[in-house]
């Protein structure tokens, strides 16, 4: 069994694989390139475990236990050397990739698995320069990945059958569900799914059809709702695959067929409204917290992951 991990970027991703792998039991070290940005991490694992005490999933002696067990390092030789998994969790810079895997395969065991979070880069992209490719794998994690259950896996034709079935254990027993893609495709399963979603969302906002409340409300209150036990695949099935024949044939035409992202998303990029990130996007976030609405949310999550990981 796989014992010591490693992640290489302490940013919105890597500090919450690099938590999930500690409540695991798995000693961690956590790399990242300034000691300021592994600081801000360790503030945001300990704001997060200590929700998690609140809400009942942990003790305090685990949450202090998984503290324990991160090992905070701005030198990536000794982040990397004795781990049997490194996370990769860089910015989405295809060249700063590189340069770090071919740190990774000097630095790293022979034997090591080193896996990207990419959801940008096919895996053949990634190892385009790998002089090991067949340790390379993707394990897509979803954000916030200490609560969101799913982790997409991509191997390459090259990508040893060893590591692929290491890798797919390895999610298992911390605790995630792990899907294995059968075909590399951009974008992988989830983000086309909600990129697909999203487009029609913002479609009917630039039509007038609702406002962003009433689309989201929909959305969390139906689509949502039933969606987080009941997959899009077996509600056709639930509803009829002739009821929803008829329901695709007549809706297919009237969707949008966009090939790019919204204007509007792109006049707010445009004008810096960025989202949470700046204080206004669509919504604004002016009046309110941003800070207490993503704490809100990860307590939902964790209300909803514990009603979901009943029998």
């Amino acid at each position: 069994m796989t014992t010591k991990a490693a992640v290489i970027g302490s940013g919105v991703m890597g500090h919450g694989i690099a938590q999930v792998y500690a409540m695991a039991g798995y000693s961690v070290s956590l790399y990242d390139i300034k000691d300021e940005l592994l600081g801000k991490a360790r503030q945001a694992i300990e704001r997060s475990l200590s929700l998690q005490v609140r809400e009942d999933v942990l003790t305090e002696q685990a949450k202090q236990e998984a503290l324990e067990r991160i090992t905070l390092t701005t030198n990536l030789q000794k982040a990397v050397a004795d781990a049997d998994l490194i996370t990769e969790a860089i910015p989405e810079v295809i060249d700063l990739k590189w340069t770090l895997f071919e740190q990774l395969e000097a630095y790293a065991k022979p034997d090591a698995i080193i896996a990207s979070n990419t959801s940008t880069f096919s895996i053949g992209r990634l190892i385009e320069k790998a002089k090991t490719p067949q340790r390379f794998i993707i394990t897509h994690f979803f954000n916030p990945a200490q609560l969101v259950p799913l982790v997409e896996i991509v191997r390459h034709e090259k990508t040893s059958e060893d590591v692929v079935q290491k890798t797919v254990e390895w999610i298992k027993q911390i605790g995630k569900s792990p899907v294995l893609l059968k075909k590399d495709v951009p974008g992988f399963i989830a983000n086309r799914l909600q990129t697909a979603l999203m487009r029609e969302a913002f479609s009917l906002l630039a039509s007038g059809v609702a406002d962003a409340h009433e689309i989201d409300t929909v959305m969390k209150d139906g689509i949502g709702f039933r969606w987080a036990f009941v997959g899009p695949i077996e509600t056709a099935d639930f509803g009829g695959l002739d009821t929803w024949q008829r329901v695709m044939d007549n809706l297919a035409p009237e969707l949008d067929k966009s090939e790019a992202a919204p204007a509007i998303i792109r006049k707010l990029v445009e004008k810096g409204d960025l989202g949470t990130k700046t204080g206004a996007g669509i919504y604004s976030y002016a009046d309110t917290s941003v800070d207490d609405r993503l704490q809100k949310r990860d307590e939902q999550f964790l209300r909803l992951a514990k009603q979901k990981r009943e029998p």
